[in-house]
Parts: C-alpha cells; sequence; structure tokens
C-alpha cells in the first residue's frame, strides 16, 4: 500500500511594493474653462456648475499642457485640442504611443531599488486608453533592462476593474510559481479621449477622468499585502450602463446616471444576503479592517458606502484619491492601496481588507487582502 505525496498549500501572492506617478500638468481648473466655451446654454452652464463643485476633485493631471489661463480652455501647445478641430483617433493613438510608456516608466522608478535588479520574471500590463504594437509590455521591458525572457500579459480594454484582474492574474502566477516575480503596471491617459460636445452628460464624465499610472511587484515574500481570494460579480440588465466605444474621435464613454444607485442597490441586496458565495465572503462589515474601493467619483463612493452601510470613514483613503487626482481609470485603486501601505504604522498588527472595482457589464471586481 503506497501513500499519497504531501499536498502543500499553495504560495500567497504578495504585494511588496507600489509606485505611482502623475503627469506633470494639473487641468482642472482649465477644463472648466474648456466647458464654458463649449456650453453656450447658461442653464446647461449653470447645472455644470452646480455638478463640478459637488464633485469632491480638487486636482487633476495630464500629459496634455492646460492654457495658462483659465479662458484658454485646455489645449496642447499645438493646438492638440483646438476647438472646432478636435483630433482623430490615428492622432491621439500618436500621443498615446508616445506618453504612456513615460508615465508607466516613471511609476516602475518609484519602487524600491532598480527594476533590473529585481528578478522580474513575469510582466502584466493593464491599459484601456490606447493601443500600440510592439505593445508597452515589450516597450517597458527594453526601456527597463528586465530579461526579454520574461513572460508578458496585456490586460487591455476592460476599464476602472482592470486593476483587480491584473492582480489576480498575478495572484495565480505566484501560487503555481512560487519563485515568479510579477511586475504589474497599469497606465492610463483618460485625458487622451475628450471629446468636443454640447451633451451635458458627456461632459460631467469627463470631469472625473484623468491620468496616471501604478507599477507594483508582486511576489510570494511575506511583506506589504497578502492577497487571499478574488471574486467577480456581475448586475443582470445592465449591460448598458457603462460602455466604451472606439469611434474616428477617439473612445467614447457612456456613463449612466442610474450607475450608483444600481450599484448601491446591488451591494445593499448582497448585504443582506450575507452569503459565502458573495462579495463580502459571507462576513459583516464589522470584520473588514480595511476598503479599498476603487474611486470612480463621489456618487459610486457613496452608493457603496450607502449600499453596505459603511461607517464615515471607511472610504477616506478613496475619497482622498479622489480629491487630488480624479479617476484616473485602472490605475486608481492602485493609488487607494498606496495610500493604505504608506499609511501602516510599522510593527502594528495585520489589518484585513477588502478591495472593488466596477465597469462595464455592469461587472464588480474584488478581492479580500491582509495589510500587513
Amino acid at each position: 500500500m503506497t501513500g499519497h505525496p504531501a499536498r502543500h498549500a499553495p504560495a500567497t501572492a504578495h504585494i511588496n511594493a507600489i509606485g505611482t506617478a502623475l503627469p506633470p500638468h494639473e487641468i482642472h481648473a482649465a477644463y472648466h474653462g474648456l466647458v464654458d466655451h463649449m456650453l453656450p446654454d447658461p442653464r446647461k452652464r449653470a447645472i455644470y456648475d452646480r455638478m463640478a463643485k459637488r464633485s469632491a476633485i480638487d486636482r487633476r493631471y495630464s500629459f496634455i499642457r492646460s492654457g495658462d489661463a483659465v479662458d484658454d480652455g485646455y489645449e496642447h501647445a499645438d493646438s492638440f485640442y483646438a476647438p472646432g478641430a478636435y483630433p482623430g483617433t490615428s492622432s491621439r493613438m500618436r500621443q498615446y504611443e508616445k506618453w504612456a510608456p513615460e508615465l508607466a516608466l516613471d511609476a516602475i522608478g518609484q519602487l524600491d531599488g532598480d527594476i533590473t535588479d529585481q528578478g522580474i520574471t513575469h510582466v502584466i500590463v493593464a491599459s484601456c486608453t490606447g493601443f500600440v504594437a510592439p505593445g508597452l509590455d515589450q516597450i517597458l521591458i527594453k526601456r527597463t533592462g528586465i530579461d526579454p525572457s520574461a513572460e508578458r500579459t496585456l490586460v487591455g480594454f476592460m476599464g476602472c476593474y482592470a486593476a483587480v484582474n491584473s492582480l489576480r492574474l498575478a495572484h495565480h502566477i505566484v501560487r503555481s510559481t512560487p519563485e515568479a516575480r510579477v511586475l504589474v503596471v497599469n497606465v492610463e491617459l483618460c485625458t487622451l479621449h475628450l471629446q468636443e460636445t454640447q451633451d451635458l452628460d458627456k461632459l460631467l464624465a469627463m470631469l472625473l477622468f484623468s491620468d496616471g499610472a501604478s507599477a507594483a511587484l508582486v511576489t510570494a515574500e511575506p511583506k506589504g499585502i497578502a492577497l487571499l481570494d478574488f471574486r467577480a460579480a456581475s448586475i443582470p440588465g445592465s449591460a448598458d450602463l457603462i460602455t466604451w466605444h472606439i469611434t474616428d474621435q477617439g473612445f467614447l464613454m457612456h456613463l449612466d446616471g442610474h450607475v450608483p444607485a444600481r450599484i448601491a442597490e446591488a451591494l445593499g441586496m448582497e448585504r443582506s444576503r450575507n452569503a459565502p458565495d458573495g462579495i463580502l465572503r459571507g462576513q459583516a462589515v464589522a470584520d473588514y479592517d480595511l476598503w479599498a474601493v476603487h474611486a470612480g467619483g463621489r456618487s459610486i463612493l457613496d452608493a457603496v458606502e450607502r449600499g453596505l452601510e459603511l461607517p464615515a470613514q471607511a472610504l477616506a483613503p478613496s475619497r482622498a484619491v479622489l480629491r487630488e487626482n480624479g479617476n484616473m481609470s485602472s490605475a486608481t485603486l492602485m493609488f487607494v492601496l498606496a495610500r493604505m501601505m504608506a499609511g501602516k504604522t510599522p510593527g502594528t498588527p495585520p489589518q484585513s481588507g477588502i478591495g472593488m472595482a466596477f465597469g462595464p457589464g455592469l461587472a464588480a471586481e474584488s478581492f479580500r487582502f491582509n495589510l500587513l
């Protein structure tokens, strides 16, 4: 009679470090000037002004340089966003090819030490705001000096919840190959897709978005953030609430005003159901110390807080990221996690947390973690 070989628990993936980067140009006030030019209707401008004041955003950043005065609107030195002559998709993609690698490299440079000394075995890049081939994965490997034999994966066009999907890939890689050292990059140039329009809903949606990048090192080394499990869910009948289409004039986003209410309703049902297969994994809200929620907008954060009946300060890190940076699509959640890591006092007990992000589908991607 022969015995079965001992089974060992799979390795736990940890986010050891997160680097973040913003482009140099602060453009939030300049965008208001641009809207003034595009909204001749005083009634619509009044609605926009009221909603902008409620956005809970103080600053947003772009690789595009704004004018020196608000009245100049939002334009590049070469009139990239010239009134009446907004660029086509090919021009926008050329800008993406030029600037996305630079912003990603800035984020990688914020990680501890030279990335070439980290023994990177896998590179995961998430981005939904542009396309280029050879891809950003290959460009970054070449520019950083990472071993070109590193395995590469691109997570494309998934929107705001791509951060969770890219971390999940890293989680599975480390679980199956404990010696793996995974570089996860999220880079988004959302301001590349401004539209010249008098549609108030579109202008309010564009009010949220900005540019940013993050880089994370994920390994089995037990420090930083331990990634425990991942789960995906969708809200039936909500596929048309968030859409993202490629047009001749850039990528066109539709963000329905019913999104926050649907999220609050769905999360409220999840909280009441309290099932092991739900987003809370059968645990009570009080069982989680930290809430890393994608800062998609004030109304989204309010919906999460309302639906789950969270304490008033539970979403403070997410609200701070929104206030200081706006919505950077897939990079945003990584900024929230970076803030949590930076705020952890060495030597204090681990904290349990749950992360979540929402996007087209309408879908939610979530994960549990421990901040060590």
